[in-house]
């Protein structure tokens, strides 16, 4: 793909299970109520995800989505139920570097669906955009070292671990070591479960 070449702000991915849908307006009050309803698990990792999370918070997080989709550099998703619609989360390719042609991978969801395999799923999907739609070669996934469960998605999904890389995250005005993870298009060509059956 032409590195100037827009994407369809209205593109949607998905199957039978998921539907991953760009952020828009009508997701503010949606996303207001997932997040506040997941503080205990989600707050611990995510930073922006804090008791005073509210309306304002969620339409500057939709309005710069929209920018940076507009501009190129990040393609984020609320993802859905495929069958009733409920938001479950967000997934995005974020830190887009054009010229080694690599992206950052993150993702979210809700407390109520946790350990459905929800976020592997998602990560799947957006993974294949981001190497069909997108020509990247390499996507990380960047966890904190004790974040186990974003670790156990990104290793379903079916990335690779690569290591623990010394101070990789700034949270909080303190540096984090980190566990970092990759997709690379071929590991897409196995199905996830078969790639991690020994991962629980």
């Amino acid at each position: 793909m032409a590195a100037s070449q827009l994407i369809d702000p209205n593109l949607e991915l998905g199957d039978q299970r998921l539907c991953l849908r760009p952020w828009q307006a009508d997701h503010l009050q949606p996303q207001v109520a997932a997040v506040q309803a997941s503080m205990a698990t989600l707050g611990r990792w995510l930073p922006w995800c804090h008791p005073g999370y509210d309306e304002t918070d969620a339409r500057s997080w939709i309005n710069a989505c929209q920018s940076h989709w507009r501009q190129g550099e990040q393609y984020a998703f609320a993802i859905h139920d495929a069958l009733d619609g409920r938001l479950l989360g967000g997934v995005g390719l974020n830190q887009r570097n054009r010229q080694q042609r690599s992206a950052n991978l993150g993702y979210w969801v809700r407390q109520s669906h946790q350990r459905h395999g929800i976020a592997a799923h998602a990560c799947r999907l957006i993974a294949r955009f981001g190497f069909e739609q997108l020509g990247l070669i390499r996507i990380e996934v960047v966890a904190l070292v004790d974040n186990q469960p974003s670790r156990r998605a990104a290793e379903k999904a079916g990335a690779r671990f690569e290591g623990i890389a010394r101070q990789r995250l700034w949270i909080q005005e303190q540096a984090w070591d980190a566990a970092v993870y990759a997709l690379v298009p071929g590991d897409l060509d196995q199905p996830a479960e078969a790639h991690n059956a020994a991962i629980s």
